[in-house]
């Protein structure tokens, strides 16, 4: 028998022995696997990055291809109200996916939400409106006013992260808070930029790439109004910041942010620099946030000083919380509760009498959301951390085993 043989003899001995196949030879086909061997086994993996990847089976990438194709077609079936609720809770899953990066993935608690997205409002409506009485007004193109206002808050996190990587827990969630009050007088007070307490100033102007958002364009027989186009650029926005920051969490810098929120002193021990890691969290969050409040400020028409305030702060709380701590799908079905849930409860108006939408009655809308916001908050932190997102792994799960009980 010659050497080349007796290799061939003992590799053919060595898969027997291990129980592989030719079919998962890697060496030999580079980490494919033949449809034959994959036929059945969807979540058959012959390498890290493809069980990593971000739609790592069949069923996950068809699921996805019918959700966008349902996205995509839904405000052409609805109304327009419909579509603005949907529009709405785009930009705060927008919002709630950079308060997940860092509260959820980096473990650093943050009140001061509010803040970075009215200064992501503020600085498009500077930067892409038209000047007031007292307001100022460039009248850019969206194409500038956007990308504009996720960079200011993002530099301004930059230079608030140093002083909040020095606390953590209570003591950096009332820094946080500090900031957001700090933030409400100046917005309060910088009348050019704001408009002034009680008056606001206009937003930008609904021109992207020299198209103006507020015509009515046809392409062949499908006609897309301007709430349809308003919606249709959120959805873009928030598909590609979803997917940059899922596959941020899933590499080196989403282990170090869990390694800083789960032990910060192992972490540094490890080798982890807890400094550059909480400012990335911090300033990748507002940057985020100054998306969203830029989207927020074209969709609502115009904004007050009064408007980015501890309230605005809890419901993006509540996006990460009941949607999913540390979850990039549970901050969009997170946003969508969020935002839906007063239309669904306005609706139960017309079914429960002692449910009114004005201060009148026993309970308005108001008061009824926010009661179920603090309960939600309050049964998912304690029975399901994971929230919505992870009630709907356990029901996949389920199913997944069934009939078996593990």
């Amino acid at each position: 028998m010659t050497l080349l043989e007796h290799e061939t003899t003992s590799a053919e001995a060595g898969r027997a022995l291990t129980g592989s196949s030719r079919h998962l030879d890697v060496e030999g086909v580079h980490g494919k696997v033949s449809r034959e061997a994959r036929r059945g086994r969807p979540k058959l993996y012959t390498s890290y990055a493809s069980e990593q990847a971000l739609l790592n089976s069949p069923a996950k990438r068809w699921w996805m291809l019918g959700f966008l194709a349902l996205v995509i077609a839904a405000p052409f079936a609805v109304a327009a109200d419909i579509t603005y609720l949907l529009t709405m809770a785009a930009v705060y899953a927008i919002g709630g996916i950079g308060l997940n990066l860092l509260t959820g993935y980096a473990g650093q608690v943050s009140l001061g939400h509010a803040f970075f997205v009215g200064v992501g409002a503020y600085t498009a409506s500077v930067l892409g409106g038209k000047p007031g009485a007292t307001t100022w007004g460039l009248g850019l193109d969206l194409a500038i006013a956007i990308p504009a206002a996720a960079i200011v808050p993002g530099v301004i996190g930059l230079i608030v992260a140093p002083l909040a990587t020095r606390v953590r827990g209570l003591y950096l969630a009332v820094l946080t808070l500090g900031l957001l009050i700090v933030g409400e007088h100046l917005f309060k007070i910088l009348v050019p930029i704001t408009g002034g307490q009680g008056v606001g100033r206009g937003v930008p102007e609904r021109v992207l790439f020299g198209l103006d958002l507020t015509r009515t364009y046809a392409i062949g027989p499908l006609r897309i109004p301007p709430h349809v186009s308003l919606f249709l650029i959120a959805l873009v926005i928030l598909v590609i910041l979803g997917v940059a920051a899922r596959n941020l969490v899933r590499g080196r810098y989403g282990r170090a942010f869990a390694a800083v929120r789960d032990r910060d002193i192992a972490a540094e021990v490890m080798g982890v620099n807890l400094l550059r890691t909480k400012t990335l969290a911090f300033a990748l969050s507002s940057a985020f946030a100054g998306v969203a409040g830029a989207l927020l400020a074209i969709l609502v028409g115009r904004i007050a000083p009064e408007s980015w305030n501890l309230f605005m702060s809890i419901d993006f709380l509540a996006v990460v919380v009941i949607g999913g701590v540390a979850t990039i799908s549970g901050s969009i079905i997170g946003a969508c509760f969020v935002v839906l849930l007063p239309r669904l409860l306005e609706e139960l108006t017309h079914v429960i009498p002692w449910i009114t939408v004005s201060a009148g009655g026993f309970i308005n809308v108001f008061q009824l959301q926010t009661i179920i916001f603090g309960i939600l908050i309050i049964a998912f932190i304690t029975l399901e951390p994971r929230g919505l997102y992870g009630l709907w792994l356990r029901v996949k799960n389920y199913f997944s085993a069934w009939p078996f009980s593990y």
